[in-house]
């Protein structure tokens, strides 16, 4: 087997163009990773986060960017029984998705759906743990509850939105554009609001009889915190995944008390083995057959040459993208 293989490197950091095809050794495996032949990777909005520089990665983790991949294992390392050598699947990474190989703990490894590509294997982990964690596990939506999600049109937000309509939830989100509106629908969404030309608070109050929604799930932050605050009914909960606005605001918390609200968010990089491990556990259990069955799917829009990362980085910045955004890494 090969010693040395092709990667993307951030060198510094910047904008799209400081990526550039460079080699290095492939990464060691390590007691209980399996090492990962790639052939699809997904890019999300951490890896831009981390190009420009915003979003290090943990101390133990590669400084290659890249959170998801699909591929081939080539190798275990000691101690893994789960899984074999040609075994197809795909995998929630530390890091190093860019890359023709990828050593990740065995426990965030998953196998492809039954009847998914390696392609459609390659856009779930990123998306899906962090939906399942924060909708699910934090968030406790349930079965008839009203659930609003921002950025409907995204990778995450069509996610959350299919699988909160499988488990029973009505839907509720925001989009920039009739377009996405449209495909938010098509993913399950009842109501998709369009924050251009209309306030999700009021339309929230209207469609709700003014008794808010029970939970949502915000990547924005910044001016929607109190307007989210409000869109919330009694016991509602809010969870907070990212800020493409200010994290830093002024907030009436008010609300906080007279209606007990929750108020709570997580990110999914920096926890532990065993948290990915139980995570990968519950989707394997309760999401994969949804998969396998078709009653959800991921939703890809756009697939891109790993030498072509920087344009795929490009268009993840624009926002004008309606799910996921992919690498094809093997020739």
């Amino acid at each position: 087997m090969t010693t040395e293989m092709q990667y993307m490197d951030h060198g510094a950091g910047g904008s799209p163009e400081v990526l550039v095809s460079a080699r290095g050794p492939v990464p060691d495996v390590r007691e209980g990773e399996v090492l990962i032949k790639v052939i699809y990777a997904g890019v999300n909005r951490p890896d831009v986060s981390q190009r420009m520089g915003k979003y290090p990665p943990p101390a133990d983790a590669s400084k290659i960017m890249g959170l998801e991949v699909s591929g081939e294992i080539v190798k275990l390392g000691e101690g893994v029984t789960t899984f074999r050598v040609g075994e197809l699947v795909c995998a929630l990474c530390n890091g190093g998705g860019y890359a023709e190989f990828v050593s990740v703990p065995s426990g965030q490894v998953l196998p492809v759906p039954k009847g998914l590509s390696l392609l459609e294997a390659a856009a779930l982990p990123e998306n899906y743990f962090t939906v399942w964690t924060n909708v699910f596990q934090r968030g406790r939506l349930v079965k008839g509850e009203n659930f609003l999600v921002h950025g409907g049109s995204s990778g995450i937000g069509l996610t959350a939105i299919q699988l909160a309509k499988a488990f029973g939830a009505r839907v509720f989100c925001t989009v920039g554009s009739e377009e996405k509106a449209q495909a938010c629908i098509k993913a399950g969404a009842s109501v998709a609001i369009n924050y251009k030309s209309q306030d999700f608070v009021e339309e929230i109050a209207k469609d709700t009889q003014k008794k808010g929604v029970h939970l949502i799930l915000d990547m924005v932050g910044g001016s929607y915190i109190q307007r989210n605050l409000k869109s919330l009914g009694m016991d509602g909960r809010l969870v907070q995944i990212a800020f493409l606005q200010p994290s830093l605001v002024e907030v009436d918390w008010l609300s906080v008390m007279t209606k007990r609200l929750t108020y709570t968010g997580s990110t999914l990089r920096p926890r532990t083995a065993q948290d990915k491990t139980q995570i990968a556990s519950d989707l394997k259990q309760h999401v994969w057959p949804l998969l396998e069955s078709k009653v959800i799917a991921p939703i890809i829009y756009k697939v891109f040459d790993l030498k072509d990362v920087s344009k795929a980085h490009v268009l993840m910045e624009s926002s004008e993208h309606i799910g996921k955004i992919m690498l094809k890494v093997a020739p």
